[in-house]
């Protein structure tokens, strides 16, 4: 797959890790500035010990914003909660935060939420900058032209203590997309194929450059539902050239620059784009008009076909795929060969950092308005932030949902990693908007995820099985 690289210019990843290289390690690593780092409570709490144990400071606490999203329950922000161990994790973040000088974004403050939602509503995300974060999906951040990495808690440890983390360097694929989408096919159909496509571990060593013309058209939220999932696809990084959209999106946010700063930090963001010339070590070309809705089958994000296919068989799979096919078969309990619509489900949830903003809660009100989840489905829809809960509320799309049946959250992460009351109960089968589809991920051992845009969430919740939305909704064009 790898091509020649061409052209003498600079791609986006080039021009930022330069721009943040401290200097290259003896064991050849680079030690790499942070220039934003975010924080939660899963991560957290024990890198804070770590620095009281060696007597450390956080030498630059406005660099790093907290927030509390995993496990916060969405169905009451009572406290105390009813989970002890998320209380006390809750609690060691807030005294931490305060104890070292950390702008803590708590719940009720109105800016609580998922952390790779809230930082680019709040503007803390921006183009040129390196962020890291204590989360996988940190590169969702990587829309804003950033270079974004998900981190460990010792990493998280480095990066309070120092702004700096050792970092080995990257490839660049340049993952571009031409053409226009078909109706009903959204941003996470588009990243879902592209896993497909190239693999879970394609992306190993790969930092993705997204481009072509349908990113050119894409919003800064769908932009954003791609990225986030580039882990998903194996990629330690994935980004997307900054541009006029970038530009407008971040306008007047909270932690933007203003006034003459904001031509200032636009003509400076713009240098960082990839020069017309760069050179990649990769470069992949995909029609958007081959893109279907998409749904994951099995255990890992790459198990996807189009709604209108079937679940694979062992007995047609390559000698490399049988033993993972027939792995994800047993523990899916779904039939080989049959098709994937028609499959029963009994959760459906909406949420997630991949799909919880208000582009995805818009969209799926102006379809499920004056319908009902099926009889027997548990459906949920959990805002990513207290600000996309406000604006949703203000825009009445509270009352839609409820009144279709849908159960109407606070915002965390709720179901899509569990570790909070939103669970999955047996081996019950959940059409979700979330980005990963592991054995357990859910919240029970057995419990089984189906991957797929918030669209066709909704479309399963009404119909109590799989469907194509284009059949269940009368689908209009979108975005791009």
């Amino acid at each position: 797959m790898p091509q020649p690289r061409a052209g003498q210019g600079k791609n986006l990843f080039q021009k930022v890790w330069d721009t943040h290289t401290v200097r290259t390690l003896p064991n050849g690593q680079i030690q790499l500035f942070i220039g934003l780092h975010l924080i939660h409570e899963v991560t957290s709490p024990q890198a804070f010990g770590m620095l009281r144990d060696l007597g450390l400071k956080v030498p630059y606490p406005k660099r790093t914003f907290a927030t509390v999203d995993h496990i916060v329950p969405t169905d009451t922000r009572a406290e105390p909660f009813k989970d002890e161990l998320a209380q006390g994790m809750i609690n060691a973040l807030r005294t931490a935060c305060r104890d070292f000088g950390i702008e803590f974004f708590d719940i009720h403050s109105g800016k609580q939420g998922i952390v790779h939602v809230i930082g680019p509503e709040l503007g803390l995300t921006q183009p040129g900058l390196t962020i890291a974060c204590g989360d996988s999906h940190t590169s969702t951040h990587g829309a804003f032209g950033a270079i974004a990495f998900g981190i460990g808690t010792s990493q998280v440890r480095d990066v309070l203590a120092t702004q700096c983390m050792a970092l080995d360097p990257l490839k660049v694929r340049r993952v571009e997309v031409n053409g226009k989408l078909g109706l009903g096919v959204y941003a996470k159909d588009v990243i879902l194929h592209i896993i497909r496509k190239l693999g879970v571990n394609g992306g190993t060593g790969y930092a993705y450059e997204f481009a072509g013309t349908l990113f050119d058209r894409f919003s800064m939220e769908e932009r954003m539902t791609v990225c986030n999932m580039s882990i998903e696809g194996g990629a330690r990084v994935g980004y997307v050239n900054p541009d006029a959209t970038t530009f407008a999106y971040l306008k007047d946010r909270p932690y933007a620059p203003t006034g003459q700063a904001w031509d200032a930090a636009v003509a400076r963001w713009a240098s960082f784009a990839s020069d017309p010339d760069a050179a990649y070590d990769d470069v992949v070309k995909i029609d958007a008009a081959e893109i279907l809705p998409t749904v994951t089958w099995g255990i890992n994000p790459g198990q996807a076909i189009f709604v209108d296919e079937s679940v694979p068989s062992v007995a047609t799979a390559s000698a490399e795929q049988k033993a993972s096919i027939a792995e994800a078969l047993e523990y899916m309990k779904l039939k080989p060969g049959a098709p994937i619509k028609g499959t029963k489900v009994d959760v459906c949830f909406i949420g997630s950092c991949t799909n919880s903003r208000m582009s995805d809660l818009r969209e799926v009100a102006k379809y499920v308005q004056g319908r009902r989840v099926a009889a027997g489905v548990k459906a949920l829809v959990v805002p990513g932030s207290e600000q996309v809960r406000d604006q949703a509320v203000k825009e009445g799309l509270d009352k839609i949902f409820s009144a279709a049946g849908f159960e109407w959250r606070d915002a965390g992460c709720s179901m899509c990693l569990a570790m909070n009351p939103d669970k999955l109960v047996g081996d019950q089968l959940c059409a979700s908007s979330s980005n990963r589809n592991f054995k357990g991920r859910q919240g029970s051992p057995t419990g089984r995820t189906l991957l797929m845009s918030p669209l066709m969430v909704a479309a399963a919740a009404l119909t109590g099985a799989v469907a194509d939305c284009r059949e269940v909704f009368e689908v209009e064009a979108v975005g791009a």
